[in-house]
């Protein structure tokens, strides 16, 4: 079980082997396609000139950070707003898990611990960390009792709701079909209550 996605295979390597850079994908992962957000964790260890470091991130010049952001082609349509939530992430995982964010997930009991460590992160509310937790359990093996349902819409294998759910080029589509749905139904809904 690996993460692919259709965006370059050394960005996909990189998530494949470094927690960080998974996560930080994933706190890149809003307003911005997923192929965008999944492979700047690369071009960030492109920039820096080496992979990227939690704690060398909680501590980098917040100026300075965002200046690596916002160098064409900038990191996230939001590189001011983002670096400095990329560094909150990186602080809490120095303060909570040794800066390692791979025991972030690796030490979860249950599904419902591993869900509430995700959504207590900075910018992590609770679909955001479900998506994460059925990444974890589909495409690494992350899988603590009760992850599916910790998970919620996200869990099933089926589901196609997700970063979670790519594996290939029409299962991104897929996706992209389902979040299509999903959005016109919530207009629908809007417009109902008048």
């Amino acid at each position: 079980m690996t993460l692919h996605l259709p965006i370059d295979d050394r960005a996909n390597e990189l998530l494949n082997r470094n927690p960080l850079a998974l996560l930080l994908g994933m706190v890149l992962d809003q307003q911005i396609p997923m192929e965008k957000a999944f492979s700047s964790p690369y071009v960030l260890t492109e920039r820096l000139g080496h992979e990227p470091d939690a704690r060398e991130l909680a501590g980098y010049d917040a100026e300075a950070l965002v200046a690596v952001f916002a160098q064409p082609p900038a990191l996230h349509r939001f590189p001011k707003a983002m670096a400095g939530r990329v560094q909150e992430v990186c602080r809490a995982l120095v303060e909570q898990y040794d800066g390692d964010a791979g025991r972030l997930w690796g030490t979860a009991d249950s599904g419902a611990e591993l869900l509430k460590r995700v959504a207590a992160l900075p910018g992590f509310g609770r679909q955001k960390a479900q998506i994460l937790v059925a990444l974890l359990g589909k495409r690494f093996g992350v899988r603590p009792p009760g992850w599916r349902e910790a998970a919620g819409g996200y869990g099933p294998d089926d589901a196609y709701a997700s970063v979670a759910d790519v594996t290939d080029a029409e299962s991104l589509l897929r996706v992209r079909e389902s979040k299509q749905q999903a959005k016109a139904a919530a207009r629908a809904a809007r417009d109902a209550r008048g």
